[in-house]
């Protein structure tokens, strides 16, 4: 039997779009001789569609797309992802669904049993797991089908109380496919790798697992789908953060018609969660994620053109080289915008990058708009000294303008905020935190470092004394981020603890903390959770990232 993998990018709730390219990769799959196309969950409507799926509406016109994609399922099986509807009158109204199309009819409707509420998901809140489990039969081979979450509940501390396989186990399944939305972090990759493996390794069946791409708001998915032969040996990966499609033949004995790109005797991979923040971590997938980020939010959104605010620090000039590399860099236009309290070096600095990079970029200095507000605010402000309120002043300033340019030839802003100084509160909202894209809000600042000598790797692109000199607002005389904040060296480390891998202050002091640090940072950290609740989506590349996957009240007493 001949099985096609199809890794496609689409977009949420354009059906015709997603319809288009379905039917294109199954004539392709024809053309290749394949008996059966495996798509990814939800492939249909795209994934996540979160509350479209409450829509009749919605919901009608995903039906409509299966009955044209099913014209094109002659002699070809196409195994598809999209709600399906209850028709039993107990239970939530939808199921996530898989449906085996053939013959030009639906053959099979297969739900889904494990549904996700941790992290970025919330499956159970719109669909009612399955209570039926049955291999599919399909041109002498028996169908164990599987979406995305079946086939992960493994391990001494499993998360459900049923695996799927299991149940499909006992009607002696030939083949296992997983139609599958598991999206991307900088540790997600081998540890994905590691679960399919020991699947096969349990069940002693092959395995086609088609995984979802794309950039879905905030959510990136990188594709990577794998095929695995009956003895566990690794013989198709499709590449990350592509389209692609893959034909392979499946032999009667499980083994498949392809070189092996890695043998079963391998010890199986380990799940990647390190101990601590390690800067570099696959530095180049999270590079390719930020990108393929930045690249769908517009292009799905409709927009062409990026506006930022260029200050000659390091993660504006991050912020811009990964724009101009994702849009094109006369589509991304850099503001500059010096106060009385910037340095020439910054200005130069910024210059040299746009220079490098090719980008148009403008010189507004802010220093006459900033003394009209002082002014303004004079006999208000009574003579007290300078302070947080002078220096928001310029920040806000600058949002301002970046917005009224933005407004006016159809730029959008593109946020520059790292998840360091988000984390602490270190921003001015509606200011520097304004934006509609946040590209580094889940990228630490010693990760933004990594960025910049990434980007360097063939070449100066990034001026070295952006990326050597010590991190500043410049919104006062002499100032620096350290007189405000540890040295992210250390400050990053114990975030990292706190966020990602959800440690208590005493845990975090155990690890050789300073325990008034601890304290200090965790109160800033909660306290400012009302900053993070106003600001625009971050693309996620972490295993935690601020944004719809962390979930904290705003007014609470917890380390306050």
């Amino acid at each position: 039997m001949k099985i096609s993998i199809a890794q496609q990018n689409y977009h949420i709730g354009n059906f015709e779009a997603n319809t288009q390219k379905i039917i294109k990769a199954i004539q392709e799959a024809k053309a290749a001789g394949a008996d059966l196309i495996l798509f990814s969950e939800m492939s249909v409507c795209g994934y996540p569609a979160r509350d479209f799926v409450e829509f009749n509406d919605f919901i009608d016109q995903c039906y409509a797309a299966i009955d044209t994609i099913k014209e094109h399922a002659d002699t070809i099986g196409v195994l598809i992802g999209a709600p399906a509807r209850n028709k039993d009158l107990r239970g939530k109204d939808l199921f996530n669904a898989a449906f085996l199309l053939h013959e030009k009819t639906i053959k099979a409707e297969i739900h889904k049993t494990l549904l996700p509420t941790y992290d970025v998901f919330d499956e159970y809140r719109y669909f009612e797991p399955a209570y039926a489990w049955n291999v599919v039969p399909f041109k002498g081979k028996k169908l164990a089908i599987t979406i995305c979450e079946d086939i992960w509940n493994l391990g001494d501390n499993p998360l459900y109380r049923i695996c799927p396989m299991d149940q499909l186990m006992e009607q002696q399944p030939d083949i296992m496919l997983n139609l599958s939305a598991s999206p991307f972090d900088y540790t997600h990759d081998e540890d994905r790798k590691s679960v399919i493996k020991a699947n096969v390794l349990k069940y002693k069946l092959p395995m086609f697992y088609c995984n979802a791409l794309g950039s879905q708001t905030e959510i990136v998915f990188d594709g990577a789908s794998l095929i695995f032969d009956k003895d566990a040996n690794l013989c198709e990966a499709l590449p990350m953060f592509e389209e692609a499609l893959v034909t392979v033949e499946l032999n009667d004995d499980g083994s498949i018609n392809t070189p092996i790109l890695e043998p079963a005797s391998r010890v199986p991979d380990k799940e990647l969660n390190p101990a601590k923040l390690e800067p570099e971590l696959n530095i180049a997938q999270v590079y390719d994620a930020l990108i393929l980020g930045i690249r769908d939010y517009f292009s799905k959104m409709g927009f062409t053109k990026a506006i930022l605010g260029s200050s000659g620090g390091i993660d504006s000039a991050v912020t811009l080289a990964l724009a101009c590399d994702a849009l094109g860099a006369d589509q991304v236009r850099a503001i500059l915008m010096p106060s009385p309290y910037s340095t020439d070096h910054s200005v130069d600095d910024a210059v040299a990058l746009s220079m490098n990079l090719g980008n148009p970029h403008d010189i507004v200095r802010i220093d006459e708009v900033f003394h009209a507000f002082t002014h303004t605010l004079e006999p208000l402000f009574q003579g007290l000294p300078f302070s947080l309120a002078e220096e928001n002043i310029q920040s806000r300033t600058r949002g301002n303008l970046l917005m009224a340019i933005a407004n006016k030839f159809g730029y959008i802003l593109l946020n520059t905020s790292n998840k360091s100084e988000l984390a602490t509160g270190y921003g001015t909202l509606y200011g520097d935190m304004a934006g509609g894209l946040g590209v580094l809000g889940d990228c630490y600042k010693v990760q933004v470092y990594a960025l910049a000598r990434y980007i360097n790797r063939n070449g100066i692109i990034i001026p070295e004394n952006i990326i050597t000199k010590a991190p500043s607002a410049e919104l006062r005389p002499n100032q620096k981020d350290s007189d405000s904040l540890p040295d992210y060296d250390v400050l990053d480390q114990l975030l990292y603890q706190y966020i990602e891998k959800r440690l208590g202050p005493a845990e975090i002091k155990a690890q050789g903390f300073d325990p008034a640090l601890v304290d200090k940072t965790l109160r800033m950290v909660n306290n400012n959770e009302y900053k993070r609740n106003q600001f625009c989506p971050i693309i996620r590349i972490s295993p935690k990232a601020f944004g719809v996957g962390r979930r904290m009240p705003i007014v609470g007493k917890y380390l306050s």
